[in-house]
């Protein structure tokens, strides 16, 4: 009844297999907390062993330099040049200092203080909802879009623009992507950087009470020109469709268990424990890749030499029973709920805390105000390995 190893591992690799991840990450997991496959590669499987090693200092991403080595005109594509020149493809003592910038900017105040804005943009998302709607479209992309343009100081009227061109860019993000998806995502990244570098000069010249001015002032002692840009391009890029996966994911998990729907709809207070357990349940990322910079004790006497690559498996580690008993099941009530799902260590997600804030304030929100909100149709899944969610969701507003 049951897969081999590696008909499990091989599924993650083919469409139908993505569809659900879960019972091969189960088979995969079953085998070892670490696993070869594919010339040398190792993939890490259970919530200890991921939790260790995200927080592990000898471990580094692939950077710039990398990137030179197995792929030289890597910046003629400025959607993979701008992910790879941002701090999510920077090591120390580079990514230190561009984090410690961005995190003095992006603060948890500043977060806090968005609490209005998030109500108020979904709000509006939900008065405009019609009867018939396309969730993902009408309230999971434009929200995370409206917060982080609001966030950034960008006009309301240029967040449609934004939310195709973040769209086409996050492919870069994809292990596996078609030629046209990375000549669209070169595309945006070039329109992308031609309006931020705009955005900075406005800024440099006429600061105001947004993220955009703080990075800009932060420029001037702790990062360089193209750092700003790249990570201005990052804060737009990574915030968006993680958080549209959250909230579309979320919404179909909350419709399916009716009973815990109800119990958020008049229980307001509830929504971290949901959220976490939605993170847990069916992680926004599935995956994250790190490289050994120095030989690597993994346990049961496997050591690794510098260089060795090693994926993640964040979904798997998620609902690993060893960490979180019946670990299929929903349930958010369970105790100490702690989800890889935003990494961990140094690269730990910067937006994290943006992206918790907007899911506790959507669900209730739509639960209250939407009391009839239900699935009216085939959900479609974005094939997708990395970024997991939907690019469709049809709903009905009214019971």
């Amino acid at each position: 009844m049951g897969m081999d190893f590696d008909t499990a591992l091989a599924s993650l690799f083919q469409p139908e297999g993505r569809l659900d991840p879960y019972p091969a990450y189960d088979v995969i997991r079953d085998r070892a907390p670490a696993v070869q496959a594919f010339e040398g590669q190792w993939f890490i499987t259970t919530h200890a062993l991921v939790s260790r090693l995200l927080r592990d200092p000898g471990l580094r991403v692939a950077d710039p330099g990398d990137y030179d080595r197995s792929w030289p005109g890597w910046r003629e594509n400025r959607g993979v040049a701008s992910v790879v020149l941002s701090m999510l493809q920077t090591n120390p003592p580079d990514h230190s200092r561009v984090r410690r910038a961005a995190a003095s900017t992006f603060t948890a105040r500043r977060v806090a203080a968005m609490r209005d804005v998030i109500t108020a943009l979904a709000g509006e998302l939900i008065d405009e909802m019609p009867a018939e709607a396309d969730f993902i479209s009408a309230f999971a992309y434009p929200l995370p879009i409206a917060v982080i343009c609001a966030l950034l100081g960008i006009p309301e009227s240029e967040r449609r623009w934004f939310r195709q061109r973040a769209a086409d860019l996050t492919v870069v993000l994809e292990p596996i992507s078609t030629e046209e998806e990375m000549r669209r995502a070169d595309k945006a990244g070039r329109e992308l950087e031609a309006y931020f570098t705009g955005l900075i000069a406005d800024r440099r010249h006429t600061p105001r009470e947004d993220l955009t001015s703080a990075l800009v002032a932060a420029q001037d002692t702790q990062l360089t020109g193209e750092e700003l840009l790249a990570n201005l391009v990052l804060l737009l890029v990574a915030g968006f469709e993680t958080t549209t996966n959250l909230l579309g994911t979320g919404l179909k998990i909350l419709l399916e268990h009716p009973g815990q729907a109800d119990r958020l709809r008049s229980s307001v207070d509830l929504a971290p424990a949901f959220v976490e357990e939605i993170l847990r349940y069916d992680s926004p990322v599935q995956l994250t890749s790190r490289f050994t910079g120095e030989p690597l004790e993994l346990g049961d006497g496997v050591t690794l030499d510098r260089g060795v690559m090693l994926t993640m498996l964040l979904g798997s580690a998620n609902r690993d029973p060893a960490r979180y008993p019946d670990p299929h099941r929903f349930d958010p009530d369970r105790p100490n709920v702690q989800p890889v799902s935003f990494g961990g260590g140094a690269h730990y997600c910067l937006g994290a805390p943006l992206a918790r804030l907007e899911a506790q304030v959507a669900f209730p929100l739509l639960l209250n105000r939407l009391p009839g909100l239900a699935l009216s149709g085939s959900p479609v899944r974005r094939d997708r390995l990395v970024l997991r969610g939907y690019s469709s969701l049809p709903v009905t507003t009214s019971a």
